[in-house]
């Protein structure tokens, strides 16, 4: 059998710098303590001139986040609100918070997920509803409570959710992860056209695997090894690419697009 040949896009490229696509923006990202999409979402929003609030619902991890991106970032606002998105009070009250300590919000990115490998067969009710709640009806809870704020100001926004590919492809022992990212697969496209009437697009970016530390800890080397040398390019993305598109999504070169679904995968036909 012959190898496969090496495409010259396996080097991992160096992150492109910010080009004020979002400059005077402000935005919310959830789930952004740590090492991920999150983290890598709110600092790529900085990057491109926006001032920022994170919410995660680990105290100490966030205080971390907000004083390594405030350091990077001294001329620009930062700040945090602690959320646990399973909690309708909490995500009401992230937004209320965002709103009053940023002065309005432009851009939400919902970036919230729980993922695990169990079988159908072993799997329990409290695991699926658990992944389901965290990954799924967080996202519509912050919706809601984004497009509430909305009606009720007279500006545009934003909203970018994180989905994934799993939503259209199978994996094993990813049935509830991927019922639950095709779930924001539709809540994306149906609550894109309520939105429009209060001036909000919706849109999702659906990233193939994004190698991080978090990652890590939850999946397998030997399936994230397998996953990446699946791709066209023979390798995971950068959280910093998965971030990049994420903010074009989230900014003004995007002013017709929404309802859609932008998959962030090297995938092959």
């Amino acid at each position: 059998m012959t190898a496969p040949v090496k495409s010259p896009l396996s080097a991992v490229p160096e992150e492109i710098e910010g080009h004020n696509l979002l400059k005077g923006k402000k935005v919310v990202v959830t789930a952004a303590a740590g090492t991920g999409i999150g983290f890598a979402t709110a600092r790529r929003a900085l990057l491109e001139g926006a001032d920022v609030l994170v919410s995660d619902f680990h105290e100490r991890r966030l205080g971390e986040t907000v004083d390594k991106l405030a350091a990077e970032f001294p001329g620009q606002q930062v700040t945090s609100f602690v959320c646990d998105v399973s909690s309708t009070e909490q995500v009401d009250a992230l937004i209320a918070s965002a709103a009053e300590q940023l002065g309005r919000i432009d851009v939400l990115v919902n970036n919230a997920g729980l993922g695990g490998e169990t079988p159908v067969v072993d799997m329990t009710d409290e695991q699926w509803d658990r992944v389901l709640d965290i990954t799924l009806t967080s996202t519509f809870r912050a919706t809601r409570a984004a497009l509430r704020y909305f009606k009720s100001v007279d500006h545009n926004g934003v909203l970018v959710n994180n989905a994934s590919v799993l939503g259209w492809r199978a994996q094993h022992s990813q049935a509830h992860y991927a019922a639950a990212k095709a779930g924001v697969m539709a809540l994306t496209r149906c609550s894109a056209i309520e939105a429009a009437e209060y001036g909000v697009r919706i849109n999702a970016v659906a990233p193939s695997i994004a190698r991080h530390a978090f990652l890590a800890k939850v999946t397998s080397e030997e399936l994230l090894d397998k996953l990446a040398e699946g791709e066209a390019f023979g390798r995971a993305a950068e959280v910093w690419e998965i971030a990049a598109t994420i903010a074009m999504l989230a900014s003004d070169y995007t002013t017709y697009l929404t309802g859609e679904i932008v998959s962030i995968s090297s995938q092959r036909a």
